[in-house]
């Protein structure tokens, strides 16, 4: 349940609307206790930072920030639908949870809200004289944090909403769930091919709605299966999809299935989370639309395919990292492996499908098939030679220049 509960709060917390909210509470909380600080003012501050000299500064601080926020909101919105457009719509809820968007918009609320609810206090007569002082500092943080904001968001500005400021967030979070998998194989359960099978009378987990497995709390999992004495095989791994009624997983031993169902969390999406996978189907997604006839844009394919490369090739140095621990964390838990042709054929079927009559991203691809079957992970240097195999059969198939599959059956060569 602690997993899951963190799950929810971390999900929570990357939505716009509760992360704004958060702030602008702080703000509100913050106008609230300046009273309380009266007794800590020295007299002779009270003297000098009076209600007079703190009102006109919130009132402007009021309206301003009012109106940047407008502006920003629709700024934010029509950025993230056209990069959504241009890129797949998959990747707009990973802009939603742009970091640096998210912060400068919470400040410009927060300091409405500070500003708007410091004026009321005034005016309502709940602030003395030693509360203005209070105000007027922590005015000045406020002024503080926004001009740090503004030149964020202007700098920011210049790249929202952009294609590579769209690649670079779906890389990054393409190669995190790929950087867990490396340190924690199976994420962390025993691997399918390392245990035996499940037997046949194994009682079967039935998914309670349909959509995709996109978390498995592993910790509470193992626990209750541990105090049992059960074993667990899952069946559909986290980005799977599942229909309400059909097998997650099959038990052996004697534990509650309904207690065990609860820490599959199940949703409408796939999520990063757990999806190792999932971060290069996009990218792919990505290079696809690109060289649709209506975008034709190879060299956004191209840029793909290195975005492709460079993830995996980090992924087959850490593979073969000295210190990677290997030993399942949770023995009691058995799950598949994600391979290299798994990795492989999410990141460039598509584009060998979609491109295999353009010279120019054929090229890139087979040349980056090459470089990746020279990986010391001895899985992906195969995967990425049954890769340069199925790209030289669609050349053969889609190109009909007889010199152009030549030359490129002579770079397929090359090492």
């Amino acid at each position: 349940m602690r997993e899951r509960i963190w799950l929810w709060m971390t999900r929570l917390w990357r939505r716009p609307g509760i992360r704004i909210s958060a702030f602008g509470s702080a703000a509100l909380l913050i106008a609230l206790i300046a009273p309380l600080l009266d007794q800590t003012v020295p007299a002779y501050l009270t003297d000098r930072f009076t209600q007079d000299a703190v009102l006109p500064i919130l009132s402007i601080l009021a309206s301003s920030m009012l109106a940047v926020t407008t502006f920003s909101l629709g700024i934010m919105v029509q950025a993230f639908r056209s990069a959504a457009g241009q890129a797949t719509p998959r990747v707009y809820r990973l802009l939603m949870q742009d970091m640096t968007t998210l912060n400068v918009m919470s400040v410009f609320v927060g300091a409405f809200l500070f500003s708007l609810t410091s004026i009321v206090m005034f005016r309502a007569g709940f602030y003395g004289k030693s509360a203005a002082v209070i105000v007027f500092a922590m005015t000045l943080v406020c002024i503080g944090l926004i001009v740090v904001a503004i030149l964020r968001w202007i700098a920011h500005l210049s790249q929202l909403g952009s294609l590579h400021h769209t690649l670079t967030l779906v890389e990054s979070a393409a190669a995190r769930p790929l950087e867990r998998m490396a340190k924690t194989p199976n994420l962390g359960a025993r691997a399918a091919s390392d245990a035996p099978r499940a037997p046949r009378d194994a009682t079967p987990l039935l998914s309670p709605i349909a959509g995709y497995v996109q978390f498995i709390s592993l910790t509470e999992l193992n626990a209750q299966l541990a105090n049992a004495d059960a074993t667990l095989w899952v069946l559909r791994p986290p980005g799977s999809w599942v229909l309400k009624g059909a097998p997650l997983a099959y038990l052996e031993g004697d534990c509650p299935p309904e207690s065990l169902i609860e820490n599959f969390t199940i949703g409408d999406e796939r999520t990063v989370e757990q999806d190792a996978r999932f971060g290069l189907v996009i990218l792919s997604e990505v290079a696809s639309r690109a060289l649709s006839p209506g975008v034709n844009d190879p060299g956004t394919a191209i840029d793909v395919i290195h975005r492709i490369e460079r993830i995996l090739w980090i992924l087959g140095q850490q593979m073969c990292a000295e210190d990677r621990n290997t030993k399942p964390r949770f023995d009691r838990v058995i799950i598949g492996t994600i391979t290299a042709d798994d990795l492989l054929q999410d990141g460039f079927a598509s584009l060998i499908q979609d491109g295999g009559n353009r010279f120019d991203v054929i090229a890139q691809m087979l040349k980056s098939a090459n470089r990746l079957s020279q990986s010391d992970w001895s899985d992906l240097a195969l995967a990425a030679e049954k890769t340069r195999d199925a790209a030289l059969g669609a050349i053969d198939r889609q190109i009909d220049d007889p010199d152009a599959v030549k030359t490129l059956h002579q770079m397929a060569n090359e090492t």
